[in-house]
């Protein structure tokens, strides 16, 4: 009795995921990571109180306020960096 070639396998069924909206991704990423959001709309908020001063012309304050504006997106990255790799190390 011969053997013959085995049978093909079947595929496995890759996984659906539920279709995701701009809103609902944004609220789960804040929630995962509330500090990123908030360092966004401080250096936003710090940068248009900067341009503001520059256009009135206190260019001192405005120099300060850019300088705030380094820092602010600093942490901003910084958040974003510890968020990837708390997200990382929880995936495993």
């Amino acid at each position: 009795m011969e053997a013959g070639p085995p049978p093909p396998l079947e595929p496995s069924p890759l996984p659906t995921f539920a279709e995701e909206g701009f809103g609902e991704k944004f609220m789960r990423k804040t929630r995962e990571n509330p500090l990123v959001p908030l360092g966004c709309l401080c250096t936003v908020s710090i940068l248009a109180y900067g341009l503001l001063s520059f256009r009135k012309g206190n260019t001192r304050r405005s120099q300060l306020l850019m300088r705030a504006r380094v820092v602010a997106q600093g942490f901003t990255f910084a958040a974003l960096l510890g968020g990837t790799v708390a997200t990382a190390i929880k995936s495993r």
